[in-house]
């Protein structure tokens, strides 16, 4: 097939869970199609991202906007500006008249068998006439992550913004939701939200994946400091909530229990709320050359998300590392994990504090938490979940039918993936 790709910002260099998901679906379909992708960007020209784009992906199309937002002064006159706008201002702001010229052209032409709308953010810029079939990936359902903040702000400033972007998203999800002729979905949970906007057919299920190259379980008799680690970009305010949270409300129980305790905090970019919690128990380490490095060192893995939405790539990095997770059930939302058998889950500080600690004091039971997290992770190798993706494209392309059962068959990648465990 001739698959055309449209994401916006930069794909590279893959940090964010969304980039990671993206860039090795398309990696995998790239092996197997013609598939161009489509990059567009804020900021300055950056002529060695796309060299870089190129190589990784050749015939890459990239554009950049030259719209700025690199200062507050700068991002809030632009949202004043944008606030009249039906459309709310995590969308708004992506709006280019360049981008929008360029995918009109290609569906004008119907240049491509397929395409792809990598999220909500890039459907802006998308024709309202879509002659091309195309398929809306949402990797998660944005208007419950607003409705989350919306319900949580404790801030009267922040409180009512929230609830007018929620209220905006709302209705920009649903209405996108219902443009595109198909739509992707990333967990069962956010398949059956979206159900109530479209008829159910029209929403498939594609699970989250994992580098099963890079991220390696090591099950050898070392023991293992008290370390509990977190990943995550840390500009993103899910993730600040969390370790806020975390730390306010759960960390100080473990630390009566076993004061040599250390609790890490692992992801680029840490805003001064996260920065103002390292302390003597407590690292913030900012960007780090490689993850799994410090997943290594954990004796324990914790997801203690209260907001969120999609599926959390960095549960399946960690079991596929082979390490004992402790979640919230936000945090695990949408993912095929089983609560006592592969995961621990704990949704108030006392229940989450008592699952690390038994987890750091008996050792034995550690391990069998690890063993059982590496093989449910085994399941989701990149390599099947594009398989299921890719029979998607092919059916919304019309090369593929629908079987009874409301599974899409004909590629072989595909029929390969159905009988894995991604259901």
């Amino acid at each position: 097939m001739k698959i055309l790709w449209a994401k916006a910002n930069k794909i590279l260099p893959v940090q964010s869970g969304g980039e990671l998901r993206s860039y090795n679906l398309a990696r995998q379909l790239a092996s197997r199609h013609e598939l161009t992708f489509f990059s567009y960007h804020d900021g300055a020209p950056d002529e060695a991202y796309e060299k870089t784009l190129r190589e990784h992906f050749p015939g890459a199309v990239c554009v950049c906007t030259g719209q700025r937002y690199d200062t507050a002064l700068r991002r809030g006159l632009d949202y004043a500006l944008r606030l009249p706008r039906q459309a709310p201002y995590a969308v708004s702001r992506f709006a280019a008249r360049a981008v929008q010229l360029q995918l009109k052209r290609w569906f004008a032409e119907q240049a491509f068998d397929v395409a792809v709308c990598d999220f909500l953010d890039a459907a802006v810029n998308f024709p309202k006439e879509l002659t091309i079939p195309t398929v809306l990936f949402q990797h998660n359902v944005e208007s419950e992550i607003w409705r989350r903040h919306a319900e949580q702000e404790t801030n009267p400033a922040r409180r009512p913004i929230y609830a007018l972007e929620f209220s905006k998203m709302l209705a920009y999800e649903k209405a996108t939701v219902q443009r595109f002729p198909h739509v992707i979905a990333v967990s069962e949970h956010d398949r059956k939200l979206m159900s109530a906007w479209v008829d159910p057919s029209r929403v498939t299920v594609v699970p989250t994946g994992v580098d099963l190259s890079q991220y390696q379980p090591d099950f050898s008799e070392r023991e293992l400091r008290p370390l509990v680690v977190f990943v995550g970009a840390m500009d993103w305010e899910p993730n600040i909530d969390a370790v806020e949270f975390f730390c306010k409300e759960v960390w100080p129980s473990v630390l009566s229990h076993i004061p040599q305790a250390k609790f890490r905090i692992v992801g680029r970019n840490p805003e001064r709320r996260v920065q103002r919690l390292a302390g003597n128990s407590i690292e913030v380490t900012g960007k780090v050359p490689a993850v799994i490095d410090h997943l290594r060192e954990a004796a324990v893995v914790v997801v203690p998300l209260r907001i969120g939405g999609g599926t959390r790539l960095k549960i399946y990095e960690a079991m596929a590392a082979g390490k004992a997770v402790v979640s919230t059930s936000v945090g695990a939302e949408g993912l095929d994990v089983h609560h006592g058998r592969d995961i621990i889950l704990g949704d108030n500080p006392k229940a989450f504090a008592e699952a690390i600690l038994t987890l750091l004091a008996d050792s034995g039971l550690r391990r069998q938490y690890e063993r059982a997290a590496a093989e449910l992770a085994a399941g989701y190798a990149w390599t099947a979940v594009s398989g299921r993706f890719e029979e998607v494209l092919e059916k919304v392309a019309g090369h593929a039918p629908l079987s009874p059962g409301g599974q899409y068959v004909g590629s072989p990648a595909g029929r390969a993936a159905s009988s894995g465990r991604m259901v």
